[in-house]
């Protein structure tokens, strides 16, 4: 059985049987974790190779665990510091700035690797200058280069633990204000302001060899009347063709706000394919999700199956063994005394 173009969730800490027949459906290739999902570093292990063992290639199992405030699992897991954490460093010492955006990138796959995690969708390449209240300091800096410089380095760190990464909301979130989760915002720009800032740390990683992509449901439209996960513009013609990505275009949430001007579930999974996404992510809706796998009964796409096997997380990683690594305890202290020494300059 194939990998199907769909990535779900579950409601709780376990898989009911309607899940485990949402699982099993041809047209899903992945699972998505949330907070709900977790109860202990047990349990979602178990979990997950549960998940692992339905199927053959096993479907892809996915976390928002960028670190900071988007941070899914917490109990067993070093808490990683906010994207900002790198680029506010970078100001007074680049390499020291380097090294930890590095390290936290193997920490952050390492810890979700040894649970049985295929993948992380990190890192942000949004711009931070201060104006989307979504994005924050989940950005790493408002200078596109420092941006790209400090996102290789977490993803060189996340590749050694053998996890690819994301790089997420193309062709950027970071200039509007309004949240795509609740709301419809608009980038109004012209095309080539945004190409000229918002865009180059996304084509900078994909020349570092960047796995993945997820757009965003943002409207820009100097170029597209569409939001950028339903335009071929965005995703055939300037990150396929122009910026030649070779890698897996996951669509965002097709459950939130934003999404919802394709109309049902179905019609928005369907145009998120039709423009170029390899997978769609219909979370938190149920219902929706077995919309979407009966509209795509007959949906094949054997070039994005070839893409999202490369998902998958490479080797195992013991996770006693882990914690009683050198390399674990020195960059987890590292990372404790940086978060003592952040909260003491918030009690000055």
């Amino acid at each position: 059985m194939s990998l199907g173009p769909v990535m779900l969730d579950l409601v709780g800490t376990y898989i009911s049987q309607q899940e485990r027949e949402m699982l099993l459906h041809p047209q899903t290739g992945g699972v998505i974790l949330f907070t709900r999902n977790f109860d202990s570093v047990e349990q979602i292990t178990a979990l997950v190779a549960e998940i692992h063992e339905l199927r053959t290639p096993h479907l892809i199992v996915a976390v928002d665990h960028e670190g900071g405030r988007v941070q899914r699992f917490r109990d067993g897991f070093t808490h990683i510091p906010a994207a900002a954490t790198y680029g506010d460093i970078y100001s007074r010492d680049k390499n020291q700035a380097k090294q930890l955006a590095k390290e936290c990138g193997w920490l952050m796959a390492a810890e979700c690797r040894s649970v049985g995690i295929d993948m992380s969708f990190a890192p942000v390449l949004d711009i931070g200058i201060g104006l989307s209240g979504v994005i924050g300091d989940r950005a790493y800096h408002s200078n596109p280069e420092t941006i790209s410089l400090l996102a290789h380095e977490f993803m060189s760190g996340m590749q050694q633990a053998g996890m690819v990464a994301t790089g997420k909301h193309f062709p950027g979130h970071g200039s509007v204000k309004e949240d795509s989760h609740i709301a419809h915002p608009q980038d109004k720009r012209a095309l080539n302001d945004i190409l000229m800032k918002d865009v180059i740390p996304f084509e900078r990683m994909i020349h570092y060899g960047l796995a993945a992509i997820m757009p965003a449901h943002v409207v820009y439209p100097a170029v597209d009347a569409k939001p950028a996960g339903y335009s071929t513009i965005w995703l055939q013609q300037i990150l396929r063709q122009q910026l030649n990505f070779q890698g897996v275009i996951f669509s965002d949430d097709l459950s939130m706000e934003a999404a919802g001007v394709a109309g049902d579930f179905s019609a928005r999974a369907n145009l998120a394919l039709q423009a170029g996404c390899d997978m769609v992510l219909v979370c938190n809706h149920s219902e929706a999700a077995q919309q979407v796998l009966e509209s795509l009964e007959d949906y094949s796409n054997p070039t994005s199956q070839i893409r999202l096997i490369r998902m998958h997380g490479r080797g195992e990683i013991n996770r006693q063994e882990l914690m009683a690594s050198e390399k674990w305890q020195t960059i987890v202290k590292k990372v404790m005394l940086l978060e003592e020494d952040r909260n003491l300059e918030l009690d000055v």
